[in-house]
């Protein structure tokens, strides 16, 4: 029997704070937690807390892994590293690869690497891996959802490219509804986007870049939003992006269809305002909108809208994002600056509650997936993060786990940094100054 007791450590789960007190973890469980019942316990492992914030581990539905045949952007040993210092235990991950993830081999091969990256000790979150609607992303034909389903798949998704065919998209959900599985969605209309590389609006005019309108995200989750009223099926809109199309997810809702929706630490956090820099570090998909897009998604998080935050890690070579505006690919690395990012711009700015930010990376995603939330209680998995609320320190790209070692939050310093993730028990990352 294995055994790993956490000594004076800050409790708090989604329902709220807990008090402060010991956890013993015995053979990948909480074996015991309150004050003072790890002293004088035999362990393998001692971690000294010192008063920090022990938590259930987050969990992310919207990372891009690379893997397969992308590996020189990211691999699952890098991605699922990253996961594990940004204090991510659980991730899945998208099906835009090189193969695109469309048949249950690929999908079965996908879980038995990531599983035997935990095993060998490398330090790794858990990966759930989604598997794609349409065979090669083309739109066209749908892949055997239940084939993919039993390989391991847990989320049905095209993210990265819109499904344009509203037929398609009915069918997707009328098969996902009877499997019970979420469709995830890149909801913008390809008719209106065009060939935008930002937000269309005063910059965009001002620099002369073809502009991606609010009303192609908005259209599309509209669309979405009614096949998901129509069939019953849950639909999950990825990466919310402006106003327009979380006031149409907003409708929806009060009418009661069965949708949820994420937004990613980037739409939280930057505007259009940065494409000034013309630097496609911040080129992403959907774009970055406007100061009042990213006002009122906050509002619309600190209101309960908003379902879950999902990163949408979207690592690239460096070689890729220093090509021009119109020639570099969508997509930034976030994944290891999610939670201090978000804990300094919108917990310690007042605008967001610590346990409403966790409930958004922690129950939000568990109940969007039908998963059990997690909690800090006797029984329950011991997948953990230890947190630094106090710990500032600069974004150091360089010292990413993930290969893309680049970031629009460079040298800005945070606090919130993890300091030691647990998955089932074991040891995923530790920072080096962690006493353990």
């Amino acid at each position: 029997m294995s055994r790993l007791v956490i000594l004076d450590a800050r409790l708090v789960d989604g329902s709220g704070e807990l008090g402060r007190g010991d956890v013993v973890v015995e053979d990948g469980r909480i074996a015991a937690l309150g004050e003072g019942v790890g002293a004088g316990v035999q362990a393998d492992r001692t971690v000294l807390a010192g008063g920090r914030t022990l938590t259930p581990a987050l969990i992310d539905l919207h990372a891009h892994l690379r893997e397969p045949g992308q590996e020189v952007k990211e691999d699952l040993a890098s991605g699922l590293a990253a996961a594990a210092a940004g204090g991510f235990g659980t991730v899945v991950s998208m099906a835009n690869t090189s193969p695109v993830v469309d048949e249950p081999g690929l999908v079965a091969d996908l879980v038995a690497k990531a599983d035997a990256l935990r095993v060998g000790g490398r330090g790794a979150a858990r990966l759930r891996p989604a598997a794609s609607l349409s065979h090669g992303l083309r739109g066209q034909a749908l892949t055997d959802f239940a084939a993919l389903q039993a390989a391991g798949a847990v989320m049905i998704t095209d993210d990265g490219i819109p499904v344009a065919d509203g037929r398609l998209m009915r069918s997707a959900c009328e098969y996902a509804r009877d499997l019970g599985l979420v469709v995830q969605t890149h909801s913008e209309d390809p008719s209106l986007r065009g060939d935008g590389v930002m937000n269309e609006g005063i910059v965009s005019q001002e620099l002369g870049l073809p502009g991606n309108p609010t009303a192609a995200e908005a259209v599309m989750v509209a669309r979405d939003c009614e096949v998901a009223l129509l069939t019953g099926a849950r639909v999950h809109i990825a990466h919310v992006s402006c106003k327009r199309a979380m006031q149409v997810i907003e409708h929806y809702k009060a009418l009661g269809a069965p949708v949820t929706c994420e937004v990613t630490p980037h739409h939280l956090t930057l505007t259009d305002e940065a494409l000034r820099s013309f630097d496609p570090v911040f080129k992403v998909a959907p774009p970055l909108r406007t100061a009042d897009d990213v006002a009122y998604l906050r509002d619309a998080v600190r209101r309960g809208v908003v379902d879950s935050i999902g990163t949408d890690h979207a690592p690239h070579t460096r070689a890729e994002k220093e090509l021009d505006l119109g020639s570099a690919p969508f997509g930034l690395p976030n994944i290891e600056v999610a939670l201090p990012l978000l804990y300094t711009r919108l917990v310690l700015a007042g605008e967001l509650g610590e346990t409403d930010l966790l409930r958004l990376l922690q129950d939000g995603p568990a109940e969007v997936m039908g998963w059990p939330a997690p909690r800090l209680e006797v029984g329950a998995p011991a997948d953990l993060v230890l947190i630094d609320l106090e710990d500032e320190r600069a974004v150091e790209p360089e010292r990413f786990r993930s290969k893309a070692k680049f970031s629009p939050w460079a040298g800005e310093r945070l606090r919130g940094w993890p300091w030691l993730t647990l998955i089932d028990g074991e040891v995923a990352f530790e920072a080096p100054e962690a006493v353990v």
